[in-house]
């Protein structure tokens, strides 16, 4: 046993230049050649062509069948799924034969059900349409890269029992990070803040709280994973219901501009609200807080987990 474990330990020692040279190996897989893995989807190249990660760190060029047998895990059959229902982040066991260009051509595909529902609920969030490649996934893979490095370093150096223990805490913690760094991608933060102030009775922007939302606009299109929180107000002249349409028609204006005149993408709004009276900033029985609560507050967040330095701060605003 303990010969072998020596073999082993030594085989790994030489394997360890290799995983330093590149964050993950790549299977050329044998053609004719039968194959079964399980891994993680790590890159959808095409609808129907993807990169599987197994528990080893070794990718696999998979392509899919048109008449391939997709299916959840279930106790009796499973129900079945298109081609386009995977997503990178999902964990799956595939079944095919290897072809000529290295690649696997798989017929068979199976996973749980719950496993991909969240990896569809989680690549809807960190994939941008308008990128191929998101910081999440630049991070998983820096990650990834980090955990093979500490395995080849650990066993080359240790060897034995002990090279497997650490192996396997390296492991634990790595997975640990990513799966925080996934939980941070619905945890916002205010990265600044700004207010535009309206006249009486009126939703029309000024030419200053133009200016304010051209600051906004400027800094959001620096940030990933951001989301705009547009809230109106208004002061007490008039009676609330009428305070509360006018306060929405503000947070309208301030959307629409942003929208219109930045290009700024619908889905990085939240639901805008418009409080009316409420909530007032200053006194509205005088004159000058009557102005500070005809406003509208706007908030730009950050995910956590897609920007992991973050700073809040307040966008300077000659109106208020």
């Amino acid at each position: 046993m303990y010969k072998k474990l020596a073999v082993l330990v030594l085989a790994v020692a030489f394997s360890a230049f290799s995983v330093f040279a590149q964050v993950a190996q790549t299977r050329t897989a044998i053609a004719g050649q039968k194959y079964k893995i399980k891994g993680v989807v790590v890159a959808k190249e095409d609808t129907s062509t993807f990169v599987v990660r197994d528990s080893v760190g070794v990718d696999t060029r998979i392509v899919i069948a048109p008449n391939a047998s997709i299916k959840n895990n279930a106790f009796f059959g499973g129900d079945k799924f298109p081609v386009s229902a995977l997503v990178r982040g999902l964990t799956m066991e595939v079944e095919g034969i290897g072809e000529s260009t290295g690649s696997v051509s798989v017929n068979k595909v199976r996973f749980d059900k719950s496993n991909l529902l969240t990896a569809q609920a989680i690549d809807s969030r960190v994939t941008p349409a308008e990128e191929r490649l998101t910081a999440a996934e630049q991070n998983a893979e820096r990650v990834s890269g980090q955990i093979d490095e500490l395995m080849a370093i650990s066993n080359a150096a240790k060897g034995g029992a002990k090279a497997a223990q650490d192996t396997a805490d390296a492991a634990v913690a790595g997975v640990n990070a990513t799966n925080k760094r996934i939980s941070d991608l619905d945890d916002y933060v205010v990265q600044s803040t700004a207010t535009v102030n309206f006249r009486v009775n009126s939703s029309v922007l000024s030419a200053d709280a133009k200016a304010s939302l051209d600051q906004v606009a400027a800094a959001a299109k620096s940030l990933k994973g951001y989301v705009i929180e547009v809230t109106g107000y208004a002061s007490s002249e008039g009676n609330a219901k009428q305070n509360k349409l006018l306060s929405e028609r503000r947070a309208k204006a301030v959307k629409d501009y942003l929208i219109e005149t930045h290009e700024v993408d619908l889905r990085r709004f939240s639901d805008s609200y418009g409080f009316g009276s409420l909530k007032a900033v200053a006194d509205n029985s005088t004159r000058e807080g009557r102005e500070q609560n005809r406003r509208v507050e706007i908030r730009l967040m950050v995910s956590r987990g897609l920007n992991q330095t973050v700073e809040v701060k307040s966008a300077s605003n000659d109106n208020e």
